[in-house]
């Protein structure tokens, strides 16, 4: 048995315009680490030029594709490489979403709100910060409901806005009602280990919303959300650990967009020793 079951399901390229190295850099990082494979999920591209400064152009989708593929074969036999997506959720935008979910063979279709987005704030941002943050999640529930994703990544990742006014405590009412929501999709949702990085230092979710979410019966999928070769699996461990405290016993990631679960025991087991770079 191939004691490499983990990939890094979340990982970008320099097509964003803010993520550095190429993906066969990245897939040698997770060689090292001890995983199975990558999926490759940049931001995708949005049409009238929506956030267009940290995406690639809809005219980068071939050598999206195309770049992704050369690592595919330059790693064959060694690690598997699979193409993916972070695809951006905006109401109105669901056309657009599914014919360029069609384009591709893809593996995997990581949906994200990214409330930082200039487009989402003028949207819904009034300067109320507590009403921002349980729109947010509303706003994950919409996505979830779509059925456009397989995933819905780094479900807390509006705490670095405003984050002065966040109070996990009084939103979790809001929260958990939107995750009874999500929970009816079928979807999982991401355990992103980049959010130790940002503004409010905890991984995405907080333990709370993860705790509710096992609750619910809700898959979860790890990811690093990678914009650099080095953050490869970066923090698993940890995130493998928090999960079992929790009391899930297993992970999920995706091929062909069908779901594939590894018991998380011998999940940290095939990064031991394997993590450092």
């Amino acid at each position: 048995m191939n004691s490499r079951v983990l990939y890094e399901t979340h990982m970008h390229t320099p097509l964003c315009n803010h993520a550095y190295g190429e993906p066969e850099e990245y897939a040698s990082v997770a060689l090292r680490r001890g995983l199975k494979g990558i999926t490759v999920t940049c931001h995708c591209p949005l049409p009238d030029k929506i956030s267009y400064a940290i995406r690639m152009t809809p005219d980068e989708w071939d050598a999206y594709v195309a770049m992704v593929e050369r690592a595919r074969k330059a790693f064959e036999g060694k690690l598997d490489v699979r193409l993916g997506i972070e695809s951006d959720f905006l109401p109105g935008l669901e056309p657009w979403l599914e014919k360029l979910h069609q384009r591709s063979d893809l593996d995997y279709v990581l949906g994200s709100v990214h409330p930082h987005m200039q487009e989402y704030k003028e949207r819904y941002l009034r300067w109320d910060w507590p009403a921002f943050h349980r729109q947010y999640f509303d706003s994950l529930a919409e996505a979830a409901e779509t059925g456009l994703f397989d995933c819905i990544s780094h479900p807390d990742i509006v705490k670095n806005q405003g984050t002065e006014h966040w109070n996990l405590e009084a939103l979790m009412p809001h929260i958990e009602s939107k995750l009874d929501r999500i929970a009816e999709t079928g979807l999982a949702m991401e355990l992103n280990t980049s959010g130790l990085q940002k503004t409010l230092p905890e991984m995405n979710p907080a333990p709370e919303i993860l705790a509710a979410m096992k609750k619910r019966g809700i898959p979860v999928v790890i990811g690093a959300d990678a914009h650099v070769p080095e953050r490869v699996a970066d923090d698993y461990e940890d995130a493998l650990r928090l999960l079992q405290t929790i009391g899930y016993t297993e992970v999920r990631y995706f091929l062909e967009r069908k779901p594939i679960d590894v018991p998380i025991k011998p999940a940290l087991e095939s990064l031991s020793g394997a993590v450092s770079s």
